[in-house]
């Protein structure tokens, strides 16, 4: 979801290793990375578990920001199957709920909504849960109902106001219609993740570059910015949907057009920004992987992956979301910390032998 943000300068790069030379990163690292976040933000009490928005206070992650750092912790498992990060996706689910409800139309972002079905739509189809999947499918269907309309096209207003219909909302939008049709063996929500998509298409991609713009006002009018979490959601409906083409030009764009020196775009810690990074490499590896095109993509995502741990703080691990510059001492913020969690989970580790007491510490 995207509040107000400061846009910054981007300059058209071509993707090329700093010296030639990839310094490796370990399973090790991607373990020490994610235990270094869940030891300064991770809470629980009474089986019910949270995410702290910032190292020095104690107010809970916003509802976005918390629904992806419940994905983080199933990109985690995807990578480890270690059913510790399932216990702490329940923990952490069942902490929202007692927080939000069971049900979230009192949020006003469309957007925020979609993020959390995904969310639980992922947990279901590992967990066979029941309640994840019923949580999923009842707020999709309280959101659509409310977002849906024939305004600019079609697709779904970003929010209650209906004043923009955003990547934000209809790439998620998508992908979460497509999982729950996987989970639920309806071809209804299929059906609709194919609309979203190409409403999404039709109306925010170009086709030529693969750039994904940020919205349409209802005036008409395209927010034309592009941001990499636009992009990977872009890539992951794409992707899910067969359309490969398109998923292959927009993550060509994210690398060659929104990287300077390779390296992601780095946004304010503190703002929604901070975990746009971590949203784009999630969607944008699975992409890669499922259509083997490790070739082209994994040594830039490596590249990232590798300088976000070498990023981190010595003493405790933390990394911010403006790699390759060194993480600072003082405050930290959990949305912030999660873009480098995400990245060295979704991405292959250039020295994959985990190696027991061998955490690197940084040059």
């Amino acid at each position: 979801m995207i509040r107000t943000i400061r846009i910054p300068c981007i300059a058209a790069t071509s993707f090329a290793l700093a010296g030639g030379h990839l310094q490796a990163f370990t399973t090790a690292d991607s373990d020490a990375i994610f235990e270094a976040h869940t030891k300064t933000f991770y809470r629980v009490e009474n089986g019910k578990g949270w995410h702290l928005k910032k190292s020095d206070g104690d107010n809970r992650a916003d509802f976005w920001m918390q629904a992806e750092m419940l994905e983080m912790v199933l990109d985690v498992y995807a990578r480890t199957q270690s059913k510790k990060q399932l216990a702490m996706f329940d923990e952490l689910l069942k902490g929202f709920i007692a927080k939000h409800g069971e049900t979230w139309e009192r949020n006003d972002f469309n957007d925020d909504i979609m993020w959390m079905v995904i969310a639980c739509t992922r947990g279901y189809l590992i967990t066979k849960n029941p309640e994840y999947l019923s949580v999923a499918k009842a707020n999709f269907d309280l959101c659509y109902k409310r977002a849906i309309s024939d305004d600019l096209g079609g697709g779904l207003w970003w929010k209650t106001d209906n004043k923009s219909k955003n990547a934000c909302v209809n790439g998620p939008g998508a992908i979460a219609a497509f999982l729950l049709g996987q989970a639920t063996k309806n071809h209804a929500y299929t059906t609709k993740a194919k609309e979203l998509f190409l409403w999404e298409r039709k109306t925010l991609f170009d086709e030529k570059t693969g750039k994904v713009s940020d919205n349409i006002q209802k005036s008409g009018k395209v927010g034309a910015f592009a941001l990499t979490y636009n992009q990977g959601t872009f890539v992951g409906a794409a992707n899910l949907l067969g359309y490969n083409s398109d998923a292959q030009l927009a993550a060509a764009f994210t690398m060659n057009s929104m990287c300077k020196d390779g390296y992601l775009p780095a946004s304010g810690e503190a703002g929604d920004g901070g975990g746009f990074n971590g949203i784009g490499v999630r969607w944008i590896a699975r992409y890669m992987r499922d259509q083997k095109q490790q070739a082209t993509f994994e040594p830039w995502l490596q590249k990232n992956a590798e300088a976000a741990w070498q990023a981190r703080r010595v003493d405790d691990n933390l990394s911010w979301c403006a790699w390759p510059k060194p993480t600072p001492e003082g405050t930290r913020h959990a949305w912030g910390c999660s873009s480098a969690v995400v990245i060295l989970q979704a991405v292959r580790p250039t020295e994959p032998v985990k190696q027991e007491g061998a955490v690197r510490k940084a040059p």
